[in-house]
């Protein structure tokens, strides 16, 4: 394999420090069935010079029993692993690679585009900055790229590529790239993803994806008119910083550390904010307050910790959290509620029936819960709203959702580590549907349940008054009497 820094033979310290603190991309490709998405990553890690000698050669010969492209080397099989896969041709699970240019780190996940397999492709699509869609550009846009399309949104994914593959089957015509482009556009002004951009390529032939292509000079002209970058231009260039939310503080508290009397530590994964030794905050749904003392990891105390660091973090003041409760800054403003809004995306065979009882995993609580309306099913072609009384596998709804307990409710938009959930069938433990929230059903449910936190603090305040051996735990009890 070679790569296409100098500094690997020349320094490779220095290259290693420059890898080490390049910033990491994660993107999913999807689309609709046959549009050329394995094919694509093949195509980027070859010309990326990201392949090595062996597996070259392993899917050369593969190429000649599994292989699509005749005498040519089927460069989709480097992410289509599984038997099934090569046989019928297709990607069923998500399949993820690893590769880095000079300016970045990316991480892909191929996504199916059976419909049948939607399920997987939100799978990817939670953990990615970037969707790459694929059009095939004798066909247009399909069902399945509107749908990935919406999901891809509903999952606050905020640039979007759209891919127009293919390009070679129809002579790299200039006419029919603008007729997808406006096609794709017009389903596009329904979605709130700030940022798309077109490219057109033949993933087969290399054109546009790494290295430029003569077939397309319209698209490299001075008018600027489409950008004129190829695909992994885009992927360098674009910027994803501005994308995390530093603002709003939210770690979801995993596990309890405590190894001895003298240390008591608060373990997870910080989700949205910075947190920093000295600053106050508190705890929900308790609304006990403190201040930071440290912040502790494997490798020593942080001065700082950042969105997707694994901390443990030890306070000040001996307060009662547990697994499932969250840390915020002391001033947050967030309601407490067990009914809320979601968008739901459906997962199983099964229908979604409102009013039985599910498991919901939100952040790193575990609770009871049960979809007790459907507002509306969404047609994934126009955007449109229809009245709905079940939802079957694929389907995409806003929903109302109700709980056993109430929880700290997050917009899934600003922090999509705690405004999201998954439904779990109680069972056969199997996961069922997905969900992002989208606030507190409605202003009587968000007062009733402010008035029912105001109740429980009062509580505890007049036990601590009157029975001081009392802990937090035992207000809980007996609240939950």
């Amino acid at each position: 394999m070679a790569h296409q820094s100098t500094l690997i033979a020349d320094n490779i310290e220095q290259y290693l420090h420059e890898h080490e603190n390049k910033d990491l991309l994660r993107f999913i490709t999807c689309g609709s069935v046959d549009d050329g998405k394995s094919t694509l990553i093949g195509r980027l890690l070859h010309d990326s010079k990201m392949i090595f000698e062996d597996q070259l050669a392993a899917i050369t010969k593969a190429s000649k029993t599994s292989g699509t492209t005749g005498d040519a080397v089927d460069l989709a099989l480097l992410v289509d692993g599984l038997q099934s896969e090569r046989e019928q041709g297709i990607t069923i699970d998500v399949a993820y690679r690893f590769f880095s240019t000079e300016k970045r780190k990316f991480i892909i996940a191929d996504t199916p585009g059976h419909e049948q397999y939607t399920r997987n492709m939100a799978t990817g699509a939670s953990t990615a900055s970037l969707a790459i869609i694929l059009i095939d550009a004798r066909y247009g846009v399909q069902t399945q790229t509107r749908r990935h399309s919406f999901i891809a949104d509903l999952l606050g994914i905020q640039h979007l590529v759209i891919a127009v593959n293919k390009m070679d089957l129809v002579g790299f015509s200039e006419a029919r790239f603008n007729e997808i482009v406006e096609e794709y556009r017009a389903f596009a002004k329904n979605l709130q993803a700030p940022d798309i951009r077109f490219v057109p390529m033949s993933a087969l032939n290399g054109d546009n994806v790494v290295n430029p292509s003569e077939q397309t000079p319209w698209y490299f002209d001075d008018s600027q008119r489409y950008g004129g970058k190829t695909l992994i231009e885009l992927l360098e260039s674009v910027e994803i910083s501005r994308d995390q939310n530093l603002t709003d503080l939210r770690l979801p508290v995993q596990y309890v550390n405590r190894p001895n009397l003298d240390f008591r530590g608060y373990c997870g994964t910080l989700s949205a904010g910075v947190l920093r030794p000295g600053q106050a905050v508190k705890a929900l749904p308790s609304g006990k307050t403190s201040r930071v003392a440290r912040i502790v990891t494997f490798d020593g105390d942080l001065d700082a910790a950042y969105p997707g660091q694994a901390i443990t973090v030890t306070l000040e003041d001996e307060i009662d959290i547990s697994r499932g409760d969250w840390i915020v800054s002391a001033d947050a403003e967030i309601p407490l509620s067990n009914v809320f809004n979601a968008d739901i995306v459906w997962m199983h065979e099964d229908a979604l029936t409102p009013g039985k009882l599910y498991d919901i995993k939100l952040a790193t609580r575990d609770l009871a819960g049960q979809v007790s309306a459907i507002e509306y099913q969404i047609d994934v072609n126009t955007l449109e709203k229809h009245a709905t009384d079940s939802l079957g596998l694929n389907a995409i709804a806003r929903c109302e959702v109700e709980l056993t307990a109430s929880i700290p409710v997050d917009d899934y938009r600003t922090s999509p580590g705690t405004g999201s959930f998954i439904v779990i069938d109680r069972l056969t433990n199997v996961t069922v549907g997905a969900g992002m929230i989208r606030g507190v059903a409605n202003a009587r449910e968000q007062a009733a349940t402010t008035d029912w936190a105001a109740f429980e603090r009062d509580l505890n305040a007049l036990v601590r008054k009157h029975f001081p051996h009392w802990e937090a735990k035992d207000v809980r009890e007996l609240l939950s009497r």
